[in-house]
């Protein structure tokens, strides 16, 4: 089946940064620079319940996804023991996840504590904490208010769909002191704690750049197969709340199940591999750097020549690349590029290379190889760091929690996400607007290579959004 043409029926430090986006928040209420929506009520602030070190953290799941938000759930009512927490509520639109959720060898929640619209679970008093695993455009939202509630915010990758919501976020984290993580488990492996701790020490030299990729191979297309299938027995309008599925986005469909399950592959739902594979990496790898910053200048290219879609005749070809590259330069001179695919599972790794030593970084981040310049071998020994904590989504789900307690900063935090989605969302510019995309953090102003101001794109900027 042939879908090529059928169109989608539904388809520095801490103090400097507060004051440089303090700043930067004055010039974009101002400019009206970002025109990001969010949908919920607006709220008063709530400090919600202080924990202490013994206290037993309540969470709720938004958002049970086969795969990541159902792992979520499950994880942490695994664990509760160990990391003394209790599941005491989860969310989602699709009726047979909420039964999911009831289900005894998943985590067994009573009716009562199975809901449609999350904002029932963020009225709860007795829910310290919440785990958003919705699709990409909710996560803002849902964050803000989840904030605004006096909740602690554990949110997927991305931190969001388009930039300026990503600041809008950052910034309520900070108006409201409570905890966040982003999703990206990676920065809770050692080898990249390692890393940022060998940089920051000079044990490398000054940074020159790093390299990192995601790739996967299919034969059908990359999320068209388990746990993406159609599920024709449940996929029917009255069991998914569709119309508040899609209503932060622009372009409302008719219900379309493809665009349910498989919304990784549509661009008003998510940035393709930019949103779903490149947070994994680019995270860890701006850790690395010991200080991550804005980046300055952000190029990218994006592919789709296999047409690997059409291999499976009950979905629609995707509207994002299959094959994406970026280019990221820091004020530091630091430069990060980026390879993301779903037709060639080849990597050569991941590498920092500094002006006296390279850091050659295991898969799972648990080893690294200090490798010296030539020109520094007198200077600098080789070494070689086994056996650190590889990438865990339930130790990054501890640090969570143990930083809820403790009150210091995550290892995925939002100013390291802020940073992160701001490299995100200009790649995703550059390949859709071809063009170069140039960053100033101060006025948070976007302008092309000739000094021309961009619009950060958003919901209705493009038509699919």
């Amino acid at each position: 089946m042939d879908n090529t043409n059928k169109p989608l029926a539904a388809v520095s430090t801490r103090r400097d940064f507060i004051k440089k986006t303090s700043t930067a928040a004055a010039v974009v209420a101002t400019t009206n620079l970002f025109k990001t929506p969010v949908y919920g009520q607006n709220q008063a602030p709530s400090t919600g319940r202080t924990i202490g070190a013994n206290d037993r953290i309540t969470v709720a799941v938004i958002g049970l996804g086969v795969g990541i938000g159902q792992n979520h759930l499950k994880g942490i009512h695994d664990n509760e023991s160990a990391n003394n927490v209790q599941v005491v509520a989860a969310c989602d639109l699709f009726s047979k996840r909420r039964d999911w959720a009831k289900n005894k060898d998943n985590c067994g929640l009573a009716d009562a504590d199975v809901y449609l619209e999350y904002r029932k679970v963020l009225d709860r008093k007795d829910v310290d904490a919440v785990v958003i695993a919705t699709h990409d455009p909710w996560h803002s939202t849902i964050s803000i208010n989840a904030l605004d509630a006096g909740k602690h915010v554990y949110c997927e990758k991305p931190m969001s769909r388009y930039l300026g919501e990503a600041f809008m976020v950052h910034d309520a984290v900070k108006r409201t002191g409570k905890t966040f993580q982003i999703g990206s488990q990676g920065c809770s492996a050692g080898g990249w704690q390692k890393c940022a701790e060998l940089v920051s020490g000079g044990k490398i030299g000054t940074l020159v750049w790093a390299q990192g990729y995601y790739c996967r191979n299919s034969v059908g297309g990359e999320w068209n197969s388990n746990p993406f299938n159609l599920d024709p027995d449940y996929d029917k309008p009255e069991n998914i709340d569709w119309e508040t599925w899609q209503k932060p986005v622009h372009k409302h469909t008719p219900f379309n199940p493809d665009a349910f399950h498989r919304w990784r592959k549509y661009y008003p739902y998510c940035a393709g591999v930019l949103g779903d594979l490149a947070p994994h990496r680019l995270h860890p790898l701006m850790l690395a750097s010991g200080n991550p910053e804005f980046p300055v200048r952000v190029t990218s290219l994006g592919t789709r020549n296999v047409h690997a879609d059409r291999n499976t005749p009950d979905t629609i070809e995707r509207e994002v690349p299959e094959h994406q590259q970026l280019l990221a330069e820091f004020p530091s001179g630091y430069l990060i590029t980026l390879t993301c695919g779903t037709v060639n599972a080849k990597s050569p790794g991941f590498v920092v290379y500094g002006h006296k030593a390279t850091l050659n970084i295991g898969d799972g981040g648990n080893r690294i190889e200090l490798v010296p310049e030539r020109e520094f071998s007198e200077e600098i020994d080789p070494a070689t760091m086994d056996g650190m904590q590889p990438e865990d989504i339930r130790v990054h789900e501890k640090n969570f929690f143990d930083c809820i307690r403790s009150g210091k900063p995550t290892n995925a935090n939002s100013d390291l996400a802020v940073r992160v989605q701001t490299v995100i969302s200009l790649a995703e510019m550059s390949n859709r607007l071809n063009t170069m995309c140039l960053f100033d953090e101060k006025t948070r102003t976007i302008t092309d290579g000739s000094g021309k101001k961009i619009e950060a794109i958003t919901y209705g900027t493009l038509p699919e959004s």
